[in-house]
């Protein structure tokens, strides 16, 4: 799939100076007077009043252990406020690693009317209720939609989404035996759930599903009590690329040749999956990456490294700000009724839109790891409409 990009450099700022002198002619005699008091100026707390720009706050964790991703995203956002070369958006980031709970309060005290952020979930169960009060929308980039609701909406890349749409791709094509390997914990109970109904949904029967802890005896018990139990034409690998690199050699050593490999949206952020044998033909289900390439060019352009894939989540909120900015009065509250048009947004991880639960609907694409290579074999829609 071919997708264009308009990328829009600023201009330099110009800044005028201006002095004047002014020669005093010789003063007349007068009567002296008492001196006055020196006028002290007015000291305002917070940012200064900007009455002709969006006050917008950026909450990500800019210190600390996961400095790396909110300095990318922080990074893409100025991207973003130069190639749309709007004059209406001013953004404030605010460190959350020092304290959600007061990154927050002070977001809201310095008179930002959205905030974009935070990060991660937790912390976006802090910032909710502390934003509400303020009727302030919190656009998370966090991926649980468990927290979305009340004011608060989920930008980040929904699991369900990814193993719903690899799925009816499976079955499209004559898969109807699905097995699945998924990992204990909170990601991978949802993932199954996800895998239970996608399933059901498409018409095709779930025969086998396995937990497993990472650990390679671990996988490897799980894989011989899933090839134990039933045959299956597909099989759901839900966790990270890495994780799936250790897996399916395993998978093919004991028996499991004939399957078709699906994975989630982790699988993405793995480009060495290509280089695996054991992973070719495997389909997966993710945002596209063609714009986010370009992306990537103009951020080592400027700050001279790669940024973290998330980088790009905090770019579309920018493109999504500055197109609702347009009808939102500078000082109002933001309208975040606009959220949920049907019409949905398009920025660089492709078309996407809000629910009525908070959660960020993703036009998908589908991949097949190739040798050495990703190939996209059913593309994303362009928009809703399609």
């Amino acid at each position: 799939m071919q997708r264009g990009a308009r990328i829009a450099f600023m201009g330099a700022a110009l800044f005028l100076a201006a002095c004047q002198s002014i020669v005093p002619k010789a003063p007349a005699p007068t009567t002296p007077t008492a001196p006055t008091r020196p006028t002290t100026p007015e000291v305002v707390q917070g940012l200064p009043t900007d009455a002709a720009r969006h006050r917008v706050a950026l909450l990500v964790p800019m210190s600390g252990a996961n400095a790396g991703v909110g300095q990318s995203i922080a990074n893409a956002t100025t991207l973003a406020l130069l190639d749309t070369k709007t004059d209406k958006v001013r953004i404030t980031t605010y460190d959350t690693a020092l304290g959600a709970a007061a990154a927050a309060t002070k977001a809201l005290a310095d008179g930002n009317r959205l905030i974009l952020g935070p990060l991660l979930a937790e912390d976006a169960r802090i910032v909710g209720p502390i934003a509400a009060r303020a009727n302030v929308p919190v656009i998370s980039f966090s991926n649980d939609s468990s927290v979305a609701g009340d004011g608060v909406y989920i930008m980040g890349y929904n699991p369900n989404q990814s193993i719903e749409r690899v799925v009816d791709f499976a079955k499209s094509k004559g898969l109807s035996q699905f097995g699945a390997l998924v990992p204990r914990g909170t990601y991978g109970e949802r993932a199954g759930n996800a895998m239970l109904r996608a399933v059901e949904q498409a018409g095709g029967t779930v025969v086998s599903m396995q937990t497993f802890d990472r650990s390679a005896g671990s996988i490897s018990a799980a894989v011989k009590k899933l090839q134990a139990s039933s045959s299956y034409d597909a099989l759901l690998i839900a966790d990270s690329g890495r994780v799936a690199l250790q897996v399916a050699p395993i998978l093919r050593k004991n028996g499991g040749g004939s399957a078709r490999l699906l994975g989630t949206e982790l699988w993405n952020a793995e480009p060495s999956l290509a280089s695996n044998p054991a992973l070719r033909g495997a389909w997966f289900a993710s945002v596209s990456d063609g714009l986010y390439r370009q992306l990537v060019s103009k951020y080592r352009a400027r700050y001279g490294s790669a940024p973290f894939r998330l980088s790009s989540l905090g770019y579309d909120a920018v493109l999504l700000t500055v197109r609702i900015a347009q009808q939102w009065k500078p000082g109002a509250p933001f309208p975040a009724a606009r959220l949920r048009d049907a019409g949905g947004f398009s920025g660089i991880d492709g078309a996407f839109r809000f629910t009525r639960s908070g959660v960020a609907e993703r036009a998908l694409e589908v991949s097949e790891v190739g040798a050495g290579s990703f190939t996209i074999v059913d593309p994303a829609p362009r928009s809703f409409a399609e």
